[in-house]
């Protein structure tokens, strides 16, 4: 059995999806279907940057689901293996819903681009910030952002938690965690508050536009990042992505539902190894293959996928 994951903004870097435009026809038609789409010149911000304009949340968003799909089509194209799961940390439940077909690339491209906007639009009427937190129990930053206002954003892994909120809230956390032990508190490079109360009004304009999303009912069951459980009904799935975007992220206990259903590979898909390393930490036996280049499509070992 087999898992499909799909990487969550903050994974984006210059020059993500190049060798795979270059190497794959299926990989070309994802991107030159976005562009057209979007009418973004979408491969020249992930080819050639510059970072700070693909650090951009309506830039990055569409840049990271386009070069995951992109993987994701050269690998099938590989690859005949039917998923137990997928699932996309954030943004990446969006890319989970196309590799699912319970959204077309099309519709996908358009309502994370929307949303998007919305969340741009959001994190400059409410200044926020991120910062993951490492290695601090659990408790003790509970307790500080209960102190500080700031709020519990993702809980991605043992000892891996980000924090969301007011910026001057998120400073202040961050300070608190440093002086009770925390082994590092990294700010993250990202232009809001995001799965925070600060986004509850966004919220409510994504609901909007996706009623008016056509959602089919997923081939495969997609772990919701705010139940962390399947789901299948298109109801649910909705009004999970709206609660997604204030709520926090329960990826730890997600992968850990999966685990507990006997699934041990894991096929990510698109920029940086963040969900490999994530899961490497929730269980160092599971085995985790990263598609993202080139090689890693040419070096498969199928056999072990199946």
């Amino acid at each position: 059995m087999v898992v499909f994951l799909f990487a969550g903004q903050g994974a984006q870097y210059v020059g993500m999806g190049k060798d795979l435009y270059e190497s794959f026809p299926e990989s070309k038609a994802v991107f030159d279907k976005a562009e057209a789409v979007l009418g973004l010149d979408l491969k020249k911000r992930c080819f050639e940057g510059p970072e700070e304009l693909l650090q951009i949340t309506s830039v990055s968003q569409p840049a990271i689901l386009t070069c995951s799909i992109a993987a994701f089509e050269a690998f099938k194209a590989q690859v005949k293996v039917e998923p137990q799961f997928v699932a996309g940390l954030s943004l990446g439940e969006y890319t989970a819903l196309v590799a699912a077909g319970s959204l077309s690339l099309e519709d996908g491209l358009l309502l994370v681009k929307k949303r998007s906007e919305i969340m741009d639009a959001a994190a400059r009427k409410n200044p926020g910030k991120m910062a993951a937190v490492l290695e601090l129990p659990f408790d003790k930053l509970k307790a500080i952002c209960q102190e500080t206002g700031a709020e519990i954003a993702n809980i991605n892994a043992p000892g891996q938690v980000v924090i969301s909120g007011k910026a001057k809230a998120v400073e202040q956390a961050a300070k608190l965690c440093s002086e009770a032990g925390a082994k590092r508190v990294i700010e993250l490079a990202v232009s809001g508050g995001f799965h925070s109360s600060l986004m509850l009004e966004a919220s409510r304009e994504l609901r909007q536009v996706l009623d008016n999303t056509p959602v089919s009912a997923p081939l495969v069951p997609v772990v919701s990042n705010y139940t962390a459980q399947p789901e299948r009904e298109i109801g649910e799935i909705k009004e999970n992505l709206v609660s997604q975007m204030y709520s926090s992220v329960r990826w730890e206990e997600s992968m850990k539902f999966i685990l507990s259903k006997g699934v041990n590979n894991f096929v990510e898909f698109g920029p940086g190894k963040v969900l490999k390393g994530i899961l490497r930490r929730i269980d160092a036996n599971a085995q985790v293959v990263s598609i993202e280049k080139k090689e890693n499509i040419l070096s498969l070992n199928k056999e072990a996928l199946k």
